[in-house]
């Protein structure tokens, strides 16, 4: 691998030295090497990281934005990375699109009224919210495919879990199914869809537009953004209801249970997994043995609705429930892998990871010496009207 020098570094991308010293003072793009007579050398992946920087720099984002957008990017390839960054360009003209749209509503609304609705116009102006919600989908899409990777790359189960669940589904041909929460339609990806009616919601629009594009090939499917809270369909309207880890992140479970079993038909199925209170332990003992300080949730989602508590919280509604676990583990030998884990979780890790990244990374690859067993404990209700 060829090394450069700040300086030449510099000149190869078009920047002052001042820029790239700035940018790994503040740990945003730090060298790959530093030699033993001081000097700090970038490699061509560096430069595939200044490239991304550049790019959502460009595109408006803060540096403490781009910063947290871009410090779990090992797991990308160059390709991927272009990749994402082309969607964040395509969201980003949509964004634009908006707001051209709101000054146009806007235009019209002082045009036609002598007396201006202030609210109105302010309500209709929401460019703030706009590009917050562009931020949040970027990392929910990143985080979510980083948590994929991790259990694609270590799992020893040879059956995948989004395999292993469609396989538990008694789906036949003509039967109307609603998945809540689809996100980017994973697992429709991964299988073989019959020739059904099917639903794909979501509360979030940026979720719907990725799954969208990943199932683009497949037809007769129906995207809904809603809060599942309300489900917009009449009563007994689907034969299947799928909820893969979605109850536990539900402000009100009981609100959205008697909608399930609201719209679902007389002998339909509910499917919903979840976590057991053993999931991924072994991650947990690492960050708090690192910092106690560290939560990487800021609740226990299998507290909420998980493996140990999940019948109990289910039986209100359903006359017949099973239980079914996937049995499996990794084995991780990398440590980056998890450090891009950890960082992609809910909790409060990157404020405490990120001060000192460097002290964190080195004190991972201690612990991942040779190979890390984590426990998986994951699993599905089987419920029946």
């Amino acid at each position: 691998m060829k090394y450069y020098k700040t300086g030449e570094f510099a000149k190869m991308s078009n920047l002052s030295i001042r820029t790239i010293r700035y940018y790994d003072k503040i740990g945003l793009l730090k060298p790959s090497q530093i030699a033993d007579n001081g000097y700090r050398l970038y490699s061509d992946k560096d430069f595939i990281k200044l490239q991304k920087i550049l790019s959502l720099k460009y595109l408006g984002f803060s540096l403490d934005d781009i910063f947290s957008m871009t410090i779990n990017d090992s797991y990308l390839t160059l390709q991927e990375s272009l990749s994402l960054q082309k969607k964040m360009i395509d969201q980003k003209i949509e964004h634009l699109q908006n707001i051209k749209e709101s000054l146009e509503k806007t235009e019209e609304l002082i045009t036609r009224s002598q007396n201006i609705d202030w609210k109105a116009i302010l309500d209709n102006i929401n460019f703030n919210t706009m590009e917050k919600d562009l931020i949040e989908q970027y990392k929910n899409s990143t985080n979510i495919d980083i948590r994929i990777k991790l259990h694609e790359k270590y799992s020893m189960n040879p059956i995948h879990w989004f395999e292993w669940m469609f396989s538990q589904y008694e789906i036949k041909d003509k039967m109307k199914v609603l998945e809540i929460g689809c996100g980017n339609g994973e697992i429709w990806q991964r299988n073989t869809v019959p020739n059904i009616d099917l639903v794909l919601s979501d509360i979030s629009q940026g979720m719907l537009e990725d799954a969208k594009s990943n199932l683009k090939d497949i037809k007769n499917i129906d995207y809904q953004c809603f809060d599942c809270h309300h489900i917009p369909y009449d009563d007994c309207s689907f034969d299947i209801i799928i909820a893969n880890h979605v109850l536990f992140y539900v402000q009100d479970i009981h609100q959205v249970l008697k909608e399930i079993d609201r719209v679902l038909k007389p002998n339909g199925i509910f499917y919903c997994s979840t976590y057991g209170c053993q999931h991924m332990k072994e991650i947990t003992d690492l960050v708090k043995e690192f910092d106690p300080k560290i939560t990487l949730s800021n609740i226990k989602l299998y507290d909420i609705f998980g493996l140990e508590n999940g019948k109990n919280i289910l039986q209100d509604y359903f006359h017949h429930i099973e239980l079914r676990r996937h049995d499996d583990y990794l084995l991780v030998d990398h440590a980056d892998d998890i450090i891009n884990y950890i960082l992609s979780c809910h909790g409060n890790q990157s404020d405490y990871i990120l001060k000192d990244y460097q002290s964190f990374k080195n004190y991972m690859n201690r612990k991942v010496h040779k190979e890390l067993r984590i426990t998986k404990d994951a699993g599905m209700f089987i419920c029946r009207k």
